[in-house]
């Protein structure tokens, strides 16, 4: 029997999963992902060259929680395509590291416990993650799992980019800029120097934007400042979470509107981005196509708040030497990428509009002075790597 692992990224309403070869480097056998899990649950798999492999769905009305789909994914590996192979490790997608993590770990109790504890940090994330793990340990009983963090790619950041200005009591007690989507800037900083290798060795944003969506400055491919902070809900306007907003915001809409903490949360979390301002849509897709004026507003707001942030990254930098779209927008929305690009024009951002017809990877112009890049994300492989290198080491 081959031996495998298994990736696991649970969203707020989706699964994703790859799984690989268990070798190092290890290799991709195939990909797929559950989605609509709160209604109407949609599984797709597909092998390394995208050819559908199986797909499945549950019926409107239906629910699958975070368990449930782990839980369908090991049957399904079982009794299919990867009968064959035995799942020797599983590695996580885990949105909050806090302050106490700063690489992947293998998980025990003490860390299960730790994680457990960082659920108010990441209210609408951590929670699902931890459920994958204690279904992992019902359906694998007894194989390794490695949590790997969105958070950790940021520590490298100096002091004064994670303090936050309040009292030294409450950030003593965790209370500090934390940043996310480490692992896809990860991926991004380890397949840059293949790409261009003065933007490796250089100053670089990198612009992941999707659903969630951040930038992050990197300086020789370590962070040096990044949009998200404490929570996921900073920064950059996103499907349906606001962006950076003026904490007076929640004061008023607690002191004078009645609101309680939990209705403010949901407010922020899902009912504000793209999906608030338009009332239409969160999926960027949807809105690009819409004739609403309202779709337009939206996107408009995006684009500001992701290339006023693009500054505000290069002066953390002190410069910029190139610029790095990714995610599922940043790769597949070629309007999105050149309005952004125009109205960075004075960071000497230019681009060639057929190249980023095309979608790259280079979308600059020729004789720019800085490079444009397109690169595809690829999170379950950054996991991959660090699950295979401590399962082998783990003893």
């Amino acid at each position: 029997m081959a031996d495998a692992i298994l990736i696991l990224n649970a969203g707020s309403s989706s699964l994703k999963f790859a799984v690989f070869a268990a070798d190092d480097p290890p290799q991709p056998l195939l990909r797929g992902q559950i989605d609509g899990l709160s209604n109407g649950p949609c599984f797709r798999a597909v092998d390394t060259a995208g050819t559908l492999i199986d797909e499945q769905s549950w019926g409107s009305g239906s629910r699958l929680h975070h368990s449930g789909a782990v839980g369908f994914v090991f049957d399904w590996m079982r009794a299919g395509a990867l009968s064959s192979t035995r799942v020797v490790a599983v590695g996580h997608r885990v949105v909050h590291g806090g302050d106490r993590f700063d690489q992947p770990v293998l998980i025990d109790e003490r860390v299960l416990a730790q994680l457990e504890e960082m659920i108010p940090l990441a209210p609408l994330h951590q929670p699902h993650g931890l459920a994958a793990i204690e279904e992992v340990s019902r359906s694998a009983r007894g194989v390794p799992q490695v949590a790997c963090f969105d958070t950790a790619f940021h520590r490298t950041q100096p002091a004064v980019a994670q303090a936050v200005a309040i009292p030294r009591a409450y950030s003593q007690r965790g209370i500090r800029r934390y940043g996310f989507h480490g692992l896809s800037y990860e991926y991004i900083a380890s397949t840059l120097p293949g790409i261009d290798r003065a933007a490796a060795a250089g100053r670089t944003n990198v612009a992941h934007l999707g659903n969630g969506a951040s930038l992050c400055a990197m300086q020789a491919g370590r962070s040096v400042a990044t949009t998200m902070g404490f929570s996921a809900l900073d920064g950059l306007v996103m499907g349906t979470r606001c962006g950076s907003i003026d904490p007076g915001v929640i004061l008023y809409l607690m002191q004078n509107k009645g609101l309680s903490a939990s209705e403010v949360e949901r407010i922020l979390y899902e009912e504000s981005g793209l999906l608030g301002v338009s009332g239409i849509s969160s999926d960027m897709r949807e809105l690009t196509a819409s004739e609403d004026p309202r779709a337009r507003e939206a996107i408009d707001l995006f684009v500001y708040r992701a290339a006023r942030e693009m500054g505000s990254m290069a002066g953390a930098l002190g410069g910029l030497d190139a610029v790095v779209f990714t995610g599922g927008i940043g790769e597949n929305a070629p309007a999105i990428r050149g309005a952004i690009c125009e109205a960075s024009r004075w960071l000497s951002v230019t681009i060639d509009a057929a190249a980023n017809s095309r979608g790259g990877p280079r979308i600059s112009e020729p004789a720019a002075r800085l490079n444009v890049w397109v690169v595809p994300t690829n999170e379950e492989l950054v996991m991959a790597r660090h699950t295979v290198a401590l399962f082998k080491r783990r003893d």
